[in-house]
């Protein structure tokens, strides 16, 4: 892994952390498009500042299931409730990067000002910014190393800086929870490794939900799964067998983790 230069280096958490409760709960979710179940029977529950890795394979329904917990999209049955409330109510708990961002890379938008659209993007009426916006922008460029960066050029930055700044803007709202839809689909295999220490360290103050179809996420950095193919396989500890992945994948997957078959989730239960 490169080690950030100390101009990158990451902050440690502002202030005390505050005792973990009950940060997200799903009771029997269903959910379809043009009337076929994508999602059935979801129960869920993830207690504040769990590192969660939702995977499975494409059109599993994980992205589905993200959208659900952010207030996005309704279930057809069932309730999704983030802080005990539904997710509408509280979505400026909530930092959000998503796939794909409508950012055009052409556009002459400095990094602060990417940054910033997440606190002016806040509600619905455009209003001035404010030296507490000035702050956690500030705050949100520093804890990715890249506030050095902030009059540079969008266009002018790596993928793996692109993606550290889409980041910052998902921090500059100051979440309590952090979701992220396939944040390493472009990036390098060093900049996978750089962005999971980042979330590690940032999970020591907020919740951390990241959807991914790459196995190679279940390292020493999450710390629950849930598995998606309709119905979700939720495991409180970041450990697969082969027996889980067929399930899940419906076809062999070889789990090899430095060099070793390795087997990191216990089998799922029905009950």
């Amino acid at each position: 892994m490169l080690k950030p230069s100390p101009s990158q280096a990451i902050a440690p958490p502002p202030g005390p952390v505050p005792a973990a409760g009950s940060a997200i709960e799903v009771d029997g979710l269903y959910f379809a498009y043009d009337g076929e179940w994508v999602l059935e029977d979801v129960h869920l529950s993830i207690p504040e500042r769990t590192f969660l890795a939702v995977l499975g394979p494409n059109g599993s329904g994980k992205t589905t299931l993200l959208k659900l917990l952010l207030g996005i999209l309704k279930p057809a049955r069932g309730r999704v409730r983030v802080f005990d409330k539904a997710p509408e109510l509280v979505s400026e708990r909530f930092g959000y990067v998503p796939q794909n961002t409508n950012i055009n890379q052409s556009f002459p938008v400095s990094v602060g000002d990417v940054v910033l659209m997440g606190r002016l993007g806040r509600g619905l009426r455009l209003r001035r910014r404010t030296k507490r916006d000035q702050e956690l922008v500030r705050t949100a460029l520093e804890r990715v190393g890249m506030w050095s960066k902030r009059d540079r050029k969008m266009a002018a930055l790596s993928g793996g800086e692109r993606q550290r700044v889409l980041i910052a803007r998902a921090l500059a709202v100051d979440p309590r929870v952090l979701f992220m839809d396939e944040p390493t689909a472009s990036v390098d295999a060093v900049f996978q490794t750089e962005l999971y220490s980042l979330l590690k360290t940032l999970n020591e103050t907020m919740t951390i939900v990241v959807v991914s179809h790459d196995l190679s996420v279940l390292s020493s950095y999450v710390g629950a799964v849930a598995c998606v193919n309709r119905k979700v396989f939720y495991h409180d500890s970041a450990e697969l067998t082969t027996e889980m992945i067929d399930r899940v994948y419906h076809c062999p997957v070889e789990l090899i983790a430095h060099g070793f078959p390795h087997r990191v989730l216990r089998d799922h239960r029905d009950s």
